[in-house]
Formats: C-alpha cells, structure tokens, sequence
C-alpha cells in the first residue's frame, strides 16, 4: 500500500468520520478543556483573594454567617485547586499509554474529591451554626455587611467566568465537563450562601439576632444537597453507569436496522463528550464488521466502538475502532 493510499475502510478509525476534532489518539478529552483549565486558574486567583477577605470580616465582626460564607469559599479554593491539576495531569499525560482509555476520566475523580469536600464542608457550617444557637455572640452586623456584599458580587462573578458551555449537548453527553461542572456547583452553592449571609445581616441590624445562626443552618443545608448531587454524578461515572440511555437505544437502533439481534450491548463514558461502545451482533447471514460500524457514522458521543458478528453456524467476526 502507498502512503498515499487511504487504509482499507475496514482499518480507518472511526473518528475520520466524525466532525469532531477533540479526539486525538486516545485522549477523550473535552472540546472546552484547554478553555476550562485557563478559567479556572484564573477563578482560582478571585476565590483566594476573596476568602481572605470574607474571613477577616467574620473574625472582625463576630458574624456567623459571614464565616459561613468565608468557610465555604475556603471550600472553594480547594476544590478549584483539585479541579485545575486533573485538568494538567489530564492533558500532560493525555498521551501517555497506562491509562488504557485515555485520561478523560480524572476530570470526574476530582469532581468526586470536591464533592466530598462539600460534604466536610456542610459538616462544619452545621455545627458551627449549631453552637452558635446554644451560645450566642456578639454580631457587629454593620460592619459585616460590606463583606458580604463584596465577597457575593466576586462570588457571583467568579460562577459567571465557571459556567459551563453547551459543547458537550451536542455530542450526547448533557452533563459535560464535570470536572469544570463541580467546581461550577461549588460557587452556585456558595453564592446561596452568600445571599443568606446578606439575608441575614439585614435581619441582624433589625434586631433579629438569631438570624444569623440559622442563615448558617440553612446555608449547611444548601451545601449538603449540592455535595450529594455531585457526588451522586461522579460516582456514576466513575462505576461506568450507563450515562445516556437515549444514546443507548439510538446505537441499539442503528446497529440493528436490517432485522439484527443485539444480543449485548454496553456504553459508558470515556470523558467529556466521549463514549465507548462494546456490542454482539447476530445476523443471519451476517455482514462485514465495516458494515455494521459504518451505521454508526455521524453519531456525536461515540468514540470507541468494539463489536462482535455472530452467524448462524457460530461464525464470528470482530471488529475494533477508535
């Protein structure tokens, strides 16, 4: 065969027929991942900043809700320094051949990691808040209002930068990115907070003392609720749930539009925007793997496909594309 040949249709990867230029080899990187990583460096930088002041407000002041919201964007700063090294370990070693299908997957370990910090972090504003009740102290609730509203407006501004693009929609995987979709939650969830706090400062110079501990309460609910929901979506990913069962029945459908049995069919996420396909075919006769595979052609989300042809007297055929 000459190099200026194109491969036999049946050896050609599966992604020269698909628009998407995110796949590389066998990275199944996010299409945003170089955008993503940029962002939340520089987010990064806002939160320290941020949490510097929001927790020399709530040591100055006495304000519960202000170290509430100052803990959380502690919170923060963690959970955006996870979230920027998977987004440098991913693309530094997007390349390297130990990880078997690619490094799209560490985006949803830190994603995990952050949801556990969540969780800590809503332990802590709980208890705290608690405490406060039991033993109330002195909130110099004028002074604590200014901090507030700066550290929302930053907060706010910070989850505007973190917000996630509708890339991956387009290729059958509407959670995206989750790794910039953690980080995303946590300043969502620290925004609420944030609003509480302001909530109840006003609340606090109308005499209403007790505000200010239950904002806390209510705030370490708020936080609680969101660190289940990330966990709850990273765990998914991370045990190879099936993430898209509408892609599923597409594939399903695809595979067997000529009167074919799929007798086994499996799908999960490689990263964002990507998925793997391992199918068995029985056909009788059966056709060319190449056959089978080209009804896949244009389908966004698929990646990596692996099937298997079975005939009628036992006879298989497999087939392998990336």
């Amino acid at each position: 065969m000459s190099a200026a040949e194109p491969p036999p249709a049946d050896l050609r990867p599966l992604d020269t027929f698909r628009d998407d230029r995110t796949y590389q080899g066998r990275t199944y990187l996010g299409a945003d991942h170089r955008r993503n990583e940029r962002r939340t460096w520089l987010v990064t930088g806002i939160c320290a900043a941020t949490l510097a002041g929001l927790v020399a407000g709530g040591l100055i002041t006495q304000s519960m809700a202000l170290t509430a919201a100052g803990l959380h964007m502690g919170a923060h700063v963690a959970a955006l320094l996870v979230a920027a090294a998977a987004y440098v370990l991913a693309r530094r070693h997007a390349d390297n051949p130990a990880f078997s299908f690619g490094t799209g997957k560490l985006g949803y370990l830190a994603g995990f990691a952050n949801g556990v910090v969540l969780a800590v972090t809503a332990v802590l504003i709980g208890a705290e808040s608690l405490d406060r009740l039991g033993n109330p102290h002195e909130v110099h609730f004028h002074g604590a209002l200014p901090f507030a509203v700066g550290g929302l407006a930053l907060t706010t501004l910070c989850m505007l930068l973190l917000r996630p693009t509708g890339e991956a929609a387009a290729r059958n995987d509407p959670q995206g990115d989750l790794n910039l979709s953690a980080v995303h939650l946590h300043l969502t969830a620290d925004v609420a907070v944030g609003v509480l706090a302001v909530a109840a400062i006003f609340a606090g110079r109308m005499g209403f003392a007790a505000a200010d501990p239950l904002a806390g309460l209510l705030a370490a609910g708020l936080v609680a609720h969101f660190a289940w929901t990330l966990l709850r979506r990273a765990g998914a990913a991370l045990l190879d749930i099936n993430p898209s069962p509408e892609l599923t029945a597409e594939v399903r459908r695809r595979l067997s539009g000529e009167g074919e049995q799929v007798i086994d069919l499996h799908l999960w996420r490689l990263g964002p925007g990507h998925h793997a396909v391992i199918a068995v075919i029985a056909a009788d006769p059966p056709q060319a793997v190449e056959t089978y595979r080209a009804r896949l052609d244009g389908l966004a989300g698929v990646s990596h496909v692996t099937l298997e042809v079975r005939g009628p007297g036992g006879d298989h055929h497999h087939g392998h594309a990336h």
